[in-house]
């Protein structure tokens, strides 16, 4: 019995108690069979999470690219590796094979060595979603360099405080990108980004949009230049498993945002092995994932899972939208697309347009169908089914985060009878438990509580760059050798899982973790603004929205208030980017707070939820009158 690739509910059963039973055994035969090691493992794990220290196959020796390039040349160096469908669908599609894959990013490993990167530099990638991103990815990897890649979405602020964070000394960036009808000006903003960034000595500039860009003396320089004579033949750095491949930062509920650290060899076997299962990948299957590689979707699920197991896989550079809410499926139907991957946001804008817009394309190529990035409603869940999967395509209900590196919970398709709004069961080697408000794991089913997850994965990340006791406290502190995921879950009577939620200050917008506390700090950071505090409320297109209660310093109580609340979105969009705007701003006199000082977001969220009816006890508070003012001016 193959434990690689797993085909029917029964097979599951049996491969989920093997991997629970026997994990180092279960890991370690996948890890044999399936991959290519320099050098063997001395010891498949070793942990301790209450420090917490996670190693897995010590000592062993690989370099992941060539696990996911070079392996391949010798039965499918003409296959495509990467399918890059542009913003314009006029342009045509590029087909870029797993020879050619190599080839380039042996060149780009040279330019990168040109510039004097060396193994354990980090390196930042700030680009859109065209193929230099992957190519400049592993082109890191294949000389041992850890990249950060910042979505190119965030504001210059975000991008200097990644740079900075993680010292990178090179950005690799371009003169800008489309997004459907617009070219946004990325050059400008990594500009910004580093004035205040003096440790980047050098930008690389990729031309995409070919628009007219100031190029600084001693700094920029064009990266096609450097490209073209370029050698095409990198030999790959021999990488210890435990050695760092990437930094990925993702929102923390307070402070500055959280740089994940994830390292190479249980990386590439856990996004490999998922990737396999979830999606049960087949060997002329036409994979394809929404998602930015600047988000940990994108790298595992369109870099490294996909080309670790020679798959082809989409990168698409546009939007939903663009030319019209046909796009997808206009995609799916012109490549043949069996696997598609994207988030209930997505579906959610999609299902609101006229149907006619799914209704005259093909889509019999799909034979699974994904999300990713937030719970999945019923509603979206059954038009996706309907009209998209035509009833014939499972739909896969992925539950995972930055932090464990791979998906956790999921359906496998045609094993796991699927259950709308549920993720259903942890793949094989995920130990989750559910914990109650005293710290005991709550037994049985159609219970509620807390997720957490007893026992180590290959591809959990390893520490938080910089701040291990920050990730200690943060993952591991709540719950005695346990990792804390952050989410509530309810388990229902056969044992499937269903997540309900954040159960800290972050909040999930359009599929995005955004942290209430650096938005808030943005926002005071405006003259006017005494103090805010952010909640999130339900929204038929985005999942959640946000709705800002914010107190005005005297200064700005005459003033126009429409003009502020535009302010304060600009503000917050030059801090943070403008996924972060607020939907609905409140102005109020006051915040409700406890006598401590802290204020009461559990009100302001019944609130904003329109659940006005039971606030609870608001005795308690330091000024209780505040709620009703709050309540009878709120924005509805």
């Amino acid at each position: 019995m193959s434990n690689y690739h797993i085909k029917h509910l029964e097979e599951y059963w049996q491969v989920y108690r093997k991997s629970v039973r026997n994990p180092e055994s279960f890991w370690e035969e996948i890890a044999e069979e399936h991959f290519l090691w320099r050098k063997k493992w001395d010891n498949v794990l070793s942990w301790d999470f209450s420090k917490p220290e996670i190693k897995w196959f010590e000592g062993a020796q690989l370099n992941i690219t060539e696990n996911c390039l070079d392996r391949h040349l010798a039965s499918r160096a003409d296959k495509t590796a990467i399918l890059f469908e542009p913003n314009n669908p006029d342009e045509k599609a590029e087909h870029i094979t797993y020879r050619d894959l190599h080839r380039r990013v042996s060149k780009m490993a040279n330019v990168l060595k040109s510039q004097g990167v060396k193994k354990g530099d980090r390196v930042c990638i700030y680009l859109p979603m065209i193929p230099e991103l992957a190519i400049s990815v592993l082109a890191c990897a294949r000389i041992g360099a850890v990249h950060s890649v910042v979505f190119a979405g965030f504001s210059a602020s975000a991008l200097s405080t990644r740079i900075n964070d993680c010292d990178c000394k090179i950005i690799i960036c371009a003169d800008g990108s489309f997004r459907g009808n617009k070219t946004l000006d990325l050059k400008d903003i990594v500009d910004k980004a580093l004035e205040n960034s003096p440790g980047v000595k050098t930008s690389l500039v990729v031309r995409r949009t070919n628009t007219t860009v100031v190029m600084k003396e001693g700094r920029d320089v064009w990266l096609d230049d450097l490209f073209d004579k370029a050698e095409d033949v990198c030999k790959a750095t021999v990488m210890d498993a435990e050695d760092p491949l990437f930094i990925l930062y993702t929102s923390g509920s307070t402070g500055k945002p959280k740089g994940m650290v994830h390292t190479t060899g249980g990386y590439m076997v856990y996004t490999a092995y998922t990737f396999k299962n979830v999606f049960q990948y087949r060997e002329d299957d036409i994979y394809w994932c929404t998602a930015d590689i600047g988000w940990i979707t994108g790298h595992s699920y369109i870099v490294y899972g996909p080309l670790a197991n020679g798959a082809t896989t989409v990168m698409f550079e546009g939007v939903p939208s663009y030319p019209d809410y046909g796009r997808f499926w206009g995609i799916v139907e012109k490549h043949k697309v069996t696997q598609f991957y994207t988030a209930p946001t997505a579906i959610r804008a999609l299902a609101k347009e006229n149907l006619n817009f799914v209704e005259k394309y093909n889509l019999s190529s799909l034979k699974v169908l994904g999300t990713v990035g937030e719970p999945i409603n019923e509603e979206a869940w059954h038009w996706y089914n309907d009209h998209v999967g035509k009833k014939n395509s499972p739909i896969v209900d992925t539950w995972w985060q930055t932090e464990t590196g791979g998906i956790m919970i999921s359906p496998i398709p045609y094993s796991t009878p699927t259950i709308p709004t549920f993720a259903t069961l942890p793949l094989p080697g995920i130990q989750p438990a559910l914990m109650d408000e005293n710290a005991k794991e709550i037994q049985g089913n159609q219970v509620e509580g807390r997720l957490t997850i007893k026992f180590p994965w290959p591809s959990i990340a390893r520490t938080i760059y910089g701040n291990h006791d920050r990730y200690r406290d943060t993952y591991f502190s709540a719950y005695k050798d346990m990792y804390f995921t952050g989410d509530g879950a309810r388990r229902d009577a056969v044992g499937y899982y269903r997540i309900t939620g954040r159960v800290d200050d972050v909040i999930i917008v359009s599929g995005h973790n955004l942290g209430t506390a650096p938005i808030e700090d943005a926002i005071n950071e405006h003259p006017a603004v005494a103090e805010s505090a952010i909640v999130g409320f339900p929204h038929d297109i985005k999942g959640n929205a946000l709705y800002g209660y914010i107190t005005l310093k005297e200064t700005g109580e005459g003033r126009d208030q429409d003009n502020l609340r535009n302010e304060i979105n600009q503000l917050i969009a030059t801090r943070i980017g403008p996924i972060a705007k607020l939907d609905k701003i409140q102005f109020t006199e006051g915040l409700p707070k406890t006598r401590s000082g802290k204020i009461m977001r559990r009100i302001l969220r019944k609130i904003a939820g329109k659940d006005t009816e039971n606030l609870g006890d608001i005795s308690t508070l330091l000024n209780p009158e505040v709620v009703k003012s709050i309540k009878n001016n709120a924005l509805v």
